[in-house]
């Protein structure tokens, strides 16, 4: 026996729980009335397409599961999803370049929304050169990159606490978007070994990542950023996670 189909009106409730809105707080933030709100999270009123993106823009839904939602209503995709390679991105994909490599000598990556390298600098085969080659065959995972036992994680001086950090980040991100996807990965991570992260201490300002190449120790804080006001699926996914020396010694080992 399979489950019926979901129509918009569930998957918006979901989204909705998600978000721990109440029908109220939603109805409100969007302008419609919490009436019909109710009868379309029921199926009993088939709401139009631009309902349905207006509910999904109050509920921070993703462009990739806006076009889900729309697709259950019975309308068409509004937002396109091309590869980075195809021309209507090469201009996009230009300026992700250049900030990579404005970055060097420090690392940063280009990653998509299952944290998938996408792009990387040259400041990264300092994380990459000690590491099993079978973790760098494409599609090659970051997050597991990091933290499996045949790559950063042996070297990585702090892993307690860099584990505890990625895995709380990354259950964060599987919860906001309901992504089973991004919970296995999270699952997967979280059974590699790595030890008990301690509090962190009242004069911290970030979790660095303190990391020894070789003879040296270096620690990093790292920034992410993402495009703004995307509205194309691939363009919206993507995040650079550039890597800046936490202390003077490292920016002078690696200047």
């Amino acid at each position: 026996m399979t489950d019926r189909p979901q129509h918009a009106g569930d998957l918006l409730r979901q989204w909705r729980q998600r978000r721990r809105l109440s029908q109220l707080d939603l109805a409100i933030a969007a302008d419609v009335s919490s009436r019909h709100l109710s009868f379309v999270e029921t199926g009993r009123s088939r709401p139009t397409s631009d309902m349905i993106l207006r509910l999904a823009e109050h509920l921070d839904v993703p462009l990739r599961d806006r076009n889900t939602l729309l697709l259950a209503g019975g309308y068409a995709p509004a937002y396109p999803e091309r590869g980075l390679a195809e021309p209507e991105l090469q201009a996009v994909r230009a300026a992700l370049q250049r900030v990579l490599k404005g970055h060097e000598p420090y690392p940063a990556v280009v990653v998509n929304r299952w944290w998938e390298l996408v792009e990387a600098n040259a400041g990264v085969a300092l994380f990459t050169r000690h590491v099993k080659p079978e973790l760098l065959d494409p599609p090659v995972n970051v997050l597991r990159l990091s933290l499996h036992p045949d790559g950063m994680a042996p070297r990585i001086a702090n892993l307690p606490e860099w584990r505890a950090h990625l895995l709380d980040r990354l259950r964060r991100q599987a919860e906001a978007a309901g992504d089973t996807r991004l919970a296995e990965l999270h699952d997967e991570l979280a059974a590699y070994p790595g030890g008990q992260a301690q509090p962190p201490a009242a004069t911290d300002v970030v979790v660095p990542l303190r990391y020894r190449d070789n003879s040296r120790d270096l620690n990093f804080l790292s920034i992410t950023a993402v495009v703004g006001t995307p509205m194309e699926v691939t363009v919206s996914e993507l995040a650079i996670e550039g890597f800046y020396p936490a202390d003077a010694p490292t920016a002078a080992a690696l200047g």
